[in-house]
């Protein structure tokens, strides 16, 4: 009895059940949630309707398609070896690492199948190049603005494709044995013309200040014996002028001075038991003596 109730209810709302599932289904349908690190590509007929951003979204039911899910976070390439020949005919080994985001997923979903590929090769093919252009020495010293240069001209190249380059990196530079044996070589036969510089450059400095000292103590010596002349010809100035005024008496004075001076230095001699005056010592003594008062 339930059973057939059921059903003749059912027979007779049978149209409002389905309006009521069809209006659900819609619904689910034509609602989109997009996460906050994705982005919905929609067709209508197999054409690009539009691009749901993050948030509901509201499309038409059965024809509009969520045809592809595009994630905006950024990304990594596996880290690339290519092989690089310098100008200088170098061959090295670049080991690089790309980062990129999708900013406009109608254009990499509709104009490139392989994202990653593409971009590695690109990047493989830029590097060849920049490197070509280069001396092993360059790469080596300015690696920042090699990695300058990559990352602009990817950030060109992948343009149409929707793509933003956020970072390029060059993380190693690898030579073969030969070529690392070489730098080796050059590096220690540098350090040793250095050395040898740095010694010469101080043998040199060396001569200067020995050079300059002496200079300084010659004329130290030049400016001593100025001044000893000076002194001594004042000196006899002052004897020639007391000649002048006092007459031959002066001069004796200054002779009985000198000899007593003479004597007094034979005197003071290290190791002397004796001193041998001469015979009229006693009296040049006198002599300067009388002098001296008759002055006073």
């Amino acid at each position: 009895m339930d059973n057939q109730v059921a059903m003749e209810f059912a027979g007779a709302n049978i149209v409002w059940l389905l309006l009521a599932a069809f209006v659900i289904l819609c619904i689910l349908l034509g609602v989109r949630i997009v996460p906050q690190s994705e982005k919905f590509v929609v067709e209508r007929f197999g054409r690009l309707r539009t691009v749901l951003g993050p948030g509901i979204n509201l499309i038409v039911p059965f024809i509009d398609k969520v045809r592809h899910r595009i994630s905006i976070l950024e990304r990594q390439l596996p880290d690339a070896t290519q092989d690089a020949i310098t100008s200088d005919n170098v061959l090295v080994q670049v080991e690089t690492s790309v980062f990129y985001r999708i900013l406009e997923p109608e254009k990499t979903v509709y104009r490139i199948r392989d994202v990653d590929g593409a971009i590695a090769t690109t990047v493989a093919g830029i590097v060849r190049a920049a490197i070509g252009r280069m001396e092993l020495d360059e790469v080596q010293s300015n690696r920042s603005e090699l990695i300058g240069e990559i990352k602009s001209n990817v950030e060109d190249a992948v343009d149409n494709w929707g793509i933003e380059v956020t970072r390029a990196e060059i993380l190693d530079v690898n030579l073969d044995e030969a070529t690392r044996q070489a730098m080796l070589q050059q590096l220690n036969a540098e350090r040793a013309r250095r050395a040898l510089v740095t010694e010469a450059e101080g043998q040199r400095r060396a001569v200067e200040l020995q050079a300059d000292a002496e200079l300084y103590a010659a004329e130290q010596a030049a400016k001593a014996r100025r001044i000893a002349a000076d002194a001594e010809a004042y000196a006899t100035g002052v004897v020639a002028k007391a000649i002048q005024d006092n007459g031959i008496e002066a001069a004796q004075y200054q002779v009985a001075l000198k000899q007593v001076e003479a004597l007094t230095a034979v005197g003071k001699g290290e190791g002397k038991q004796t001193v041998i005056l001469p015979a009229n010592a006693l009296d040049a003594f006198a002599d300067a003596f009388k002098m001296l008062m008759g002055s006073r």
